[in-house]
């Protein structure tokens, strides 16, 4: 499936988009993490959860559970939230 890679996490993949499969998010980033060692630790924490600031869209929509189930032809957006003050 595809994956937007944010210019934040674009020194591990080189691209703006790149390939990736799984049968759930955390499948997603575990083939991710194996082609580009490092990526899932700046998305997922220690626990297995989402970091807070960052998004994940599936074909357009937020999703913030980890066992989200995947099809091969979904679109997936990873976002790094903005934050300040």
């Amino acid at each position: 499936m595809k994956v937007l890679v944010p210019s934040a996490l674009r020194s591990y993949t080189r691209k703006r988009q790149v390939e990736a499969c799984g049968a759930t998010l955390s499948e997603l980033f575990g083939d991710l993490d194996a082609r580009y060692p490092g990526l899932r630790f700046r998305v997922v924490d220690e626990t297995g959860c989402l970091r807070p600031n960052m998004r994940i869209f599936v074909n357009g929509l937020t999703v913030r559970d980890l066992a989200q189930a995947l099809r091969p032809d979904d679109e997936i957006a990873i976002v790094l939230a903005l934050s300040g003050g």
